[in-house]
């Protein structure tokens, strides 16, 4: 089969995308296939007849997760004219030609469901889900708001706009413990402050206290125009992955230091990943059946993952959707199928054949 493995672009998870992507390519060809990676921002600058046939390592500059987001700058300076076009030197043309694309990318125009909605005009088939969904879930106030009116718990919280910063600050500073939301609801501290429309915690912080908060807003804001601050759930986070519907045994991950931030999610080592979870069976059954139950609202295809905290009296909290899981030497899917027995190149072979099931 021919498959393009997209990756990179110029979200805050580059380098995330990049190794994923990597790993992806590396296995799939492993398996037989004819498989090209290319960076959906950056392209490809040689000759694409017989691209597929070519005896080249795609991977082989691709190295490992650093512990901070690049320098988006930097790669957006490669193509001055990229405003014009998004898409890289002879990205559509060599994906028309594939027999399907293994979505790599994380982040911004890559799970906002913008490259999904060109491929389904462009009549290219991808993995993951389509771009209504990517839409939806990539908008984390929009998800939490069909969290609630759908009974799935999700922690309290408000959402807030760049615009409306200066005059929230000066009528709703932290009154003691408490911040005040814009329509007067109260959230104790600690809080958690994050962009909207971000991923892999980039743009995440934590209030413990009130002098924080500010400074959290802004920087939050350096990430997205808007931003969602929600009640801090103090207990153990977990992780479920769903394939077409149906939940993958539940991951525990606990962050040796602090919480599971860019660093603790891709730097081997960082965090502690325990599965099947050690806990009790009908938790477990519990936090599938949200799992699923969030899948099919959200409206999701293929696959996901679904990550939740579980405070001290046993309450669940989705947190939210991730639609193009991280799939690095260090990422959770990989490991939850593994527990069911799937390799890494058997999950990716299965992710495949439901996408193109699903293309018929």
């Amino acid at each position: 089969m021919k498959i393009v493995v997209l990756a990179g672009g110029i979200s805050p998870e580059r380098d995330v995308s990049l190794s994923s992507g990597s790993l992806i390519y590396r296995e799939l060809k492993e398996r037989g296939h004819q498989v090209v990676l290319l960076d959906v921002f950056l392209g490809y600058a040689g000759e694409e007849e017989n691209i597929f046939e070519k005896d080249y390592d795609w991977a082989a500059e691709i190295g490992n997760v650093s512990e901070e987001s690049p320098d988006i700058e930097q790669i957006k300076a490669l193509r001055p004219d990229w405003k014009k076009n998004f898409f890289g030197p002879k990205v559509i043309a060599i994906c028309q030609a594939a027999d399907v694309v293994f979505m790599g990318l994380h982040g911004e125009n890559g799970e906002n469901g913008r490259i999904q909605a060109y491929f389904d005009l462009m009549g290219i088939r991808y993995t993951g889900t389509d771009y209504v969904s990517s839409a939806i879930c990539m908008d984390k106030g929009l998800a939490k708001e069909l969290f609630a009116v759908h009974g799935i718990p999700t922690p309290q919280g408000f959402r807030l706009k760049k615009e409306e910063l200066e005059t929230y600050l000066e009528k709703r500073k932290p009154n003691g413990e408490a911040v005040v939301s814009g329509d007067g609801r109260e959230l104790s501290l600690p809080l958690v402050v994050k962009a909207c429309n971000g991923g892999s915690s980039v743009g995440v912080y934590m209030v413990n206290k009130k002098e924080e908060y500010e400074k959290a807003l802004r920087e939050a804001f350096g990430y997205d125009d808007e931003v969602i601050i929600e009640q801090y759930i103090k207990g153990r986070e977990f992780s479920v992955g769903v394939m077409e519907g149906r939940a993958l045994p539940v991951i525990e991950i606990a962050p040796k230091q602090g919480f599971y931030d860019y660093k603790n999610k891709y730097q081997a080592g960082s965090t502690i990943e325990t599965c099947p979870a050690d806990i009790l069976e009908e938790k477990t059954r519990e936090m599938q059946r949200w799992a699923e139950k969030a899948f099919q609202i959200l409206r999701l295809k293929n696959y996901a993952r679904m990550d939740f905290m579980m405070n001290e009296a046993g309450e669940m909290f989705c947190l939210e959707a991730n639609t193009l899981p991280g799939m690095t030497p260090t990422s959770l899917l990989p490991q939850e199928a593994a527990a069911e027995g799937v390799s890494f190149g058997e999950l990716c072979e299965k992710i495949i054949e439901s996408a193109l099931r699903a293309a018929e």
